[in-house]
């Protein structure tokens, strides 16, 4: 027994271990310096990630969490270490990325106190965790982590926090680990209504002009296979919101394109002319519904969703089915008939074709003048054949990347959707190689989010990460000024942007770089990035005041979306 006599610390990483943790990205800091002391004698098992910020370490964490499926770790100190952690902490939560981030927390009799580099993290981040929890005591701390990680990764996977005082990680206690399986009045995943999935069927069955649209649960619950079957069966056109990318297969015929504001024309016009809807794991953001009161009222609408506080939050359904993505799609498969809507999927080809002729026949055969984003995507999808791990940051890169990228590879979209966080791309796509080393980790930035993460390049060099970057540069706050451009009469305030030499500061972290302005310069870039074996940053500048289209205006109904 005595040599399991241990200190908190050292429960802390023992416990970590016995989670399967192989990765943790961090940032040492005084309250939290018991644990790094015990991490020191563990790192031939565990690889530690140091970052160059918190913001980096949670968003890292963030990346490796949805590349991998796995839980997301990360390290953070009292004070300004745990506050610098609440944007990742929101954005996990909303975007539903399973994460366990540890914070140091003063020793506990100076809770209160305004102690040096005290602040109630706890308080502070209650509304954007799964759930959070403060230790005080070193025989708390095994408990403690076991329900972390059965929270973050059960049901609809969210962050947890824990936050540890350094009189608890310095304390001692007869170390035992159980892993977590249940937790009583907390049911992460419904019993499935077979009453439900049987008025669904009958909806799916009688239905002329039935439509599927899917998010990110459909990734989260690995029911790719159950929806292809699903679809392939009934016939039905599928659509995916922007986490739902890469949960249908981009050329599979069905598949009608990309919903949402900057989505493609046919799936938003068309959610108001279907007669049935399924909605598999998505939450009906407003960046998909547009206006709700002109939202699919002529349709039948069912709703599948692990998370009942998604269903009828914000769209009433006819048939909610409160159950996990995967479970509800096999149950529905048996219950539905073989049906053909080809006809129903000409109406979304021929708006296809509009879009084509519209919109993207002029952004991808481009001839001359400057490059435009969208045929840097188009290339690079081309000669990755949609494999690549794609990162995006936020801005007008990301909806392009969105609309061009045909993403083939499972978890290979990784976004911030729901909060829509700038600087998230560069870290997460740290987090995404080490999750993947096998794998082309691509992150593609706009020059205005580089700028907020770009020190996360120490850590490409301290860790040799091969990770891939292309700044799609146009020297502006590139979506906030289209609406500048659209909504304010051209009063571009403050979205000017005077960048600095993206390559020059890329060479100071022994990162090979290149920028190219030219478009015949293109695939011969693209080619170095792709083949080159370590990291690499590629600069292409594109039009300065390039718009993305289409787009539905704020307040309008998504079948009154604009081409130009």
């Amino acid at each position: 027994m005595q040599e399991n006599f241990i200190t908190g610390a050292e429960a802390v990483m023992r416990s970590l271990i016995q989670e399967g943790v192989d990765t943790i990205f961090g940032y040492p800091g005084g309250a939290i310096m018991p644990i790094y002391d015990a991490l020191f004698d563990y790192t031939h098992i565990v690889n530690h990630i140091l970052v160059r910020h918190e913001q980096g370490a949670i968003h890292a964490a963030q990346g490796y969490a949805r590349a991998s499926g796995k839980v997301g770790v990360c390290f953070a100190t009292s004070g300004p270490g745990a506050t610098n952690l609440i944007t990742g902490l929101a954005d996990a939560q909303i975007d539903s990325t399973p994460l366990v981030c540890i914070s140091g927390q003063v020793a506990s009799h100076l809770l209160g106190t305004d102690a040096f580099q005290e602040t109630d993290v706890i308080g502070i981040s209650m509304p954007i965790t799964k759930w959070n929890l403060q230790v005080t005591d070193a025989k708390d701390i095994p408990d403690a982590l076991a329900r972390a990680f059965y929270i973050a990764r059960s049901g609809r996977p969210g962050p947890v926090l824990i936050d540890i005082t350094k009189d608890a990680q310095f304390g001692k206690l007869h170390y035992k680990y159980e892993k977590c399986t249940k937790i009583r009045s907390f049911s992460p995943v419904p019993s499935l209504n077979i009453q439900a999935i049987e008025e669904a069927a009958a909806l799916i069955n009688k239905a002329q002009k039935p439509y599927i649209l899917v998010g990110q649960g459909v990734i989260l619950s690995k029911a790719e296979k159950a929806l292809l079957m699903f679809a392939e069966k009934t016939g039905i056109p599928v659509a995916a919101t922007l986490l739902g990318l890469g949960a249908f297969p981009a050329h599979h015929p069905q598949y009608v394109g990309y919903l949402g504001m900057h989505g493609n024309y046919a799936p938003n016009v068309k959610t108001n002319e279907c007669d049935v809807l399924i909605a598999i794991g998505m939450r009906f953001d407003d960046r998909v519904t547009g206006n709700i009161n002109d939202y699919a009222r002529q349709a039948k609408i069912i709703h599948i969703d692990i998370d009942k506080a998604e269903i009828n939050k914000i769209i009433p359904v006819n048939v909610a089915i409160h159950a996990d993505a995967k479970e509800a799609l096999e149950a529905l498969i048996d219950k539905i008939e073989i049906k053909n809507h080809t006809q129903w999927i000409n109406e979304f080809n021929a708006l296809k074709e509009k879009e084509y002729e519209v919109v993207i026949r002029s952004e991808i055969n481009v001839k001359e003048g400057a490059l435009k984003m969208a045929e840097v995507i188009h290339l690079l999808s081309e000669k990755t054949n949609g494999n690549a791990i794609i990162v995006t940051d936020v801005g007008q890169h990301q909806m392009v990347t969105s609309r061009y990228f045909k993403y083939n590879k499972r978890n290979g979209n990784i976004t911030s959707g729901g909060l829509g966080t700038m600087g998230f791309a560069l870290p997460a796509a740290i987090g995404a190689k080490i999750a993947k080393p096998n794998d082309t980790v691509i992150a593609i930035i706009g020059d205005g989010g580089f700028q907020m993460t770009m020190q996360e390049l120490g850590t490409i060099l301290q860790s040799d990460i091969a990770v891939k970057i292309i700044v799609l540069n146009n020297n502006f706050l590139g979506m906030v000024r289209q609406w500048q451009q659209l909504f304010f009469d051209k009063r571009y305030s403050f979205t000017d942007l005077v960048n600095p030499n993206f390559v020059a500061i890329a060479k100071a972290y022994n990162i090979e770089s290149q920028k190219i302005e030219r478009r015949q310069d293109l695939d011969t870039a693209l080619e170095n990035l792709l083949t080159h074996s370590q990291a690499y940053l590629l600069e292409v500048v594109v039009v300065k005041e390039e718009n993305v289209f289409p787009m539905v205006p704020t307040g309008a109904s998504v079948s009154e979306i604009r081409l130009n």
